[in-house]
């Protein structure tokens, strides 16, 4: 009998290996029956530094004529889990929605429906750029190919340059947000003190067109201090860098969306307490989230 279970069990731990490895397994969830937002399997620095999370992806383009200049709706195949929280991002001025392409596989396979999109005009400013990423959710949520895949009540945005600075603008408008991710921000005279939505500010230590004194660094600083809030500057990172394809915006961006939009605290270990990432040249933030 003994050799029956020793036999048995190693049976289903190669069975268990062989599904890993061929991918069919990955993005089997550890059931949390407090959480029903849980999604995807226990995460690691290397599954929240890779290119790629365990689901599946597909994409939809979306024309300009809903409150915003046109984009991109990536998002999960898989609906057997559940539906997913949305992401608006919103790009930088004169910058194209092209830029941001890297954002939507990356984020939507960590388990998100994510809208990429262009403003109306390159030149539009962060106030603007807010009307568009409220209007960008709105599509989400209403019109969408992923309206079906989606959570209504857990919405997100997040922004580069002055699409950082519509981020802060449009999580000072509404409440119900649940995390904003602006990405060396550039905003004149927001007053963001009365943010209640959990904020991570992303800034570039060497940004010389929004230094991080006067934008990102102070942007945080102005945030509530009982606010969920944490400050990221990439080390070296100047004002493009962080818009491109990059580790450290993305295993933060993707932690602080999981911790706060799939109220997942799996993803609390990556950002309390506080890393110590030679990566980033200052990393401050409110700890413990939970």
């Amino acid at each position: 009998m003994r050799t029956r279970h020793k036999l048995t069990s190693a049976v289903a731990a190669a069975a268990t290996i062989a599904l890993i490895g061929s991918g069919l397994a990955s993005a089997s969830p550890v059931a949390d029956a407090g959480n029903p937002y849980q999604r995807g399997p226990n995460p690691t620095m290397a599954s929240i530094e890779a290119e790629r999370g365990p689901f599946a992806v597909t994409q939809a383009s979306v024309p300009a004529g809903n409150g915003f200049g046109g984009g991109t709706v990536t998002y999960p195949t898989d609906t057997s889990q559940g539906t997913f929280g949305a992401v608006a991002i919103a790009p930088g001025f004169l910058e194209p929605e092209a830029l941001l392409g890297w954002f939507g596989p990356r984020l939507a396979s960590q388990g998100f429906v994510v809208l990429t999109f262009g403003t109306n005009s390159p030149a539009d400013f962060p106030t603007a750029r807010a009307d568009q990423l409220l209007a960008a959710l709105k599509f989400l949520v209403e019109k969408s190919p992923a309206k079906d895949h989606l959570d209504h009540s857990r919405l997100a945005v997040m922004g580069v340059s002055m699409g950082g600075g519509g981020t802060l603008e449009a999580a000072a408008r509404n409440h119900d947000l649940k995390a904003a991710v602006p990405i060396v921000p550039w905003d004149i005279g927001g007053d963001f003190a009365g943010i209640r939505t959990p904020t991570l500010v992303i800034g570039g230590e060497g940004d010389l067109i929004a230094p991080t004194p006067i934008h990102a660094k102070a942007f945080y600083d102005r945030l509530s201090p009982g606010l969920n809030k944490a400050y990221v500057e990439v080390a070296g990172g100047g004002h493009i860098g962080p818009a491109l394809p990059n580790v450290t915006v993305a295993k933060y961006g993707i932690s602080w969306l999981k911790r706060f939009v799939d109220n997942d605290i799996r993803y609390e270990q990556f950002l309390c307490p506080i890393p110590k990432d030679p990566k980033t040249s200052a990393f401050q933030g409110n700890c413990p989230h939970t």
